[in-house]
This record gives C-alpha cells, sequence and structure tokens, in this order.
C-alpha cells in the first residue's frame, strides 16, 4: 500500500459516507460521480444504519446528549441526539433522509440534560452548542439565539471555553476549535450573521497565534496536538484544526496563513512507512457501532483528512 496510488485505491474501498468524499477532493471526480455516491450514503452502511436508529419522536437513544438510561458511570456515550447528527451531517446525508420534520420533533420532544432547556436554543456549553448551531442550520431548525449566544460570550482572549460557566476566562483549544467548526458550518449553510463572522475570524485569530500546537505563556506543546483519532468528535488535534483553517480559507477565499507550517509538518511526521495513518488512542464510550478502526490500526478517516490538508497546502498558490 505504499504507493500512493495504492492508499487512494484503499480510501475508496470505503463506506460511502467517506468514499464521496475520496471521490470529490483526493481524485478529482466529476461532480455526478461523488453526488451519486453521496446519495447513497442514506441508503447503505453507516448513514443508513444510524438513521433506523432514529425515534419516532425525533432523537436518538431518548436523549439530547446522553441516552436516557446513561448512570453518569460509565465514560461518555455517543449514541444520543447531538452526536448522532453531528455524524449524520458530517457524513453528507441529506437532511430529507431524517424523519420528517426532524427539526420540529427536537424542538417539541427534546430537552438537555442541563435545566431542561429546550434543544434548538442550546446550553452553557461551547461544544454542545456548536454541534447544535450546525445540525439545526442543517435542519432548517430557528438557531438565532445560538449566533447571538456565540458573540455574547466569546472570551476577552479571542475565543471560548466550555467552563466559563464554573468562571473560567482563559479560552480553550478545544472549546475554540469545535465552536469555529460549528460557526462555519452555520455560515457555509445559511450565511450566518456578520457579528458573528468577526466572532469566527477573531477566534481562528487566537488559535493562529498559538501555531495550533502550543500554549501562548509558557510555548508548551499541547501533548494531544499531534495525537490523531477518529472519529474527531469534540477533541482537538493538529489535524482537525487544519481542516478547519482548510475549509475557512476555501470558504472565505484566502491563502493558507503561514503560521500553519509548524503544524502541517507535524501532521506529514505522522505519516507511517506504509503511506498511511493509524489510530493513536483506544475510542472509549458506547456507540451504536465502529465506524473506524482500533488503536494501532491504519485509519482510512484520519489518512483521508491528512492526505487532503496536506493536498491543499502543497498546491500551487
Amino acid at each position: 500500500m505504499a504507493s500512493d496510488d495504492g492508499v487512494l485505491d484503499w480510501l475508496h474501498d470505503s463506506d460511502p459516507a467517506l468514499q464521496w468524499k475520496v471521490e470529490r477532493d483526493l481524485l478529482d471526480a466529476p461532480a455526478a460521480v461523488w453526488e451519486a455516491t453521496r446519495a447513497r450514503v442514506a441508503r447503505e452502511g453507516f448513514g443508513a444504519q444510524l438513521l433506523a436508529r432514529q425515534d419516532p419522536d425525533g432523537q436518538w437513544a431518548g436523549g439530547a446528549h446522553f441516552p436516557a438510561d446513561f448512570d453518569g458511570n460509565d465514560p461518555q456515550p455517543w449514541t444520543a441526539t447531538s452526536w448522532s447528527l453531528m455524524a449524520l451531517r458530517e457524513w453528507g446525508v441529506d437532511a430529507t433522509a431524517l424523519r420528517p420534520d426532524t427539526a420540529g420533533l427536537l424542538e417539541r420532544h427534546a430537552r438537555w440534560e442541563y435545566e431542561d432547556l429546550p434543544f434548538w436554543d442550546g446550553e452553557v456549553d461551547a461544544c454542545i452548542n456548536s454541534f447544535t448551531l450546525a445540525s439545526g442550520a442543517w435542519l432548517g431548525a430557528d438557531v438565532s439565539g445560538i449566533r447571538d449566544w456565540f458573540v455574547e460570550h466569546r472570551l476577552p482572549d479571542g475565543g471560548w471555553n466550555c467552563e466559563w460557566v464554573e468562571g473560567s476566562t482563559r479560552s480553550s483549544f478545544h472549546s475554540t476549535l469545535n465552536s469555529v467548526i460549528g460557526i462555519l458550518d452555520d455560515e457555509w449553510r445559511t450565511g450566518g450573521t456578520p457579528a458573528l463572522h468577526d466572532a469566527r475570524r477573531g477566534a481562528e485569530e487566537y488559535l493562529l497565534e498559538r501555531r495550533l500546537l502550543f500554549r501562548l505563556s509558557t510555548g508548551e506543546k499541547h501533548r494531544w496536538a499531534d495525537h490523531l483519532g477518529y472519529p474527531f468528535r469534540f477533541r482537538y488535534s493538529a489535524l482537525r484544526a487544519l481542516d478547519h483553517f482548510r475549509a475557512a480559507a476555501l470558504h472565505d477565499g484566502t491563502a493558507p496563513d503561514p503560521r500553519l507550517a509548524e503544524a502541517i509538518e507535524r501532521v506529514r511526521a505522522t505519516r507511517d512507512p506504509d503511506g498511511t495513518w493509524h489510530q493513536a488512542y483506544p475510542l472509549e464510550g458506547h456507540e451504536w457501532f465502529a465506524v473506524d478502526v482500533p488503536a494501532g490500526e491504519p485509519s482510512r478517516w484520519l489518512t483521508f483528512f491528512a492526505l487532503r490538508v496536506l493536498r491543499w497546502w502543497d498546491a500551487p498558490a
């Protein structure tokens, strides 16, 4: 598999949820080809399996962020509504493939575990709000309150921190990346708002000042910055951050920022001799079904994201 062609063939021999992305972003297939593959996601493989698990009330596993039967003693499960919506959206499933009026069903039936707040109003956690903003934009829900929330709760140093409600005044790599990803998704689908666009660009500057890798105060490299795993879900990594900056540059019509260079080289250096990137950590927490490999094995998803980012970075200006 060491040849580039061998790696691309291996990537293409995958679930439709990944296959259409490979066709579009690495193989330069005509739109008719990758769009036909993307349409299969709702009927085959991961997408069809997850769609089949949607409850009649629009939720998954009977809960907003946690399953209805979660007792708090085990690791975070990944089966509830917010995580399931995230996966389907990121796999490219069309909103019409979900139960009719899923947005309305969730408005009527889903409440956050935090203070029983209405689903589309969001809650106090920046990461949860970013997932909900993007999912609401995808499903056509009214998420105007969450757009305002992000503008109002941005911290003085430029980003967000899910622990602000507990008194934190410094932004978090994790919370800030999740936030800008959700905001960009909303911008791409709906146009967003000028204030939220400015907030996103300012928060991206927070990450760029740290070159995606280092604490600004001490220069210490975050230990998880080049520790790669998929599904990303809420986790920060240089690869996931680079994938966001690629999407943001394409959306905004800007060139790659030179401050990304060191993070790019970190990703490049983690490539294995066979031309792939491997899953770096075991994935804890109950999930509906596995979508990637155990720790230590070559990961199609990570290899795809890494090759896509490097292709963007290495392209002629």
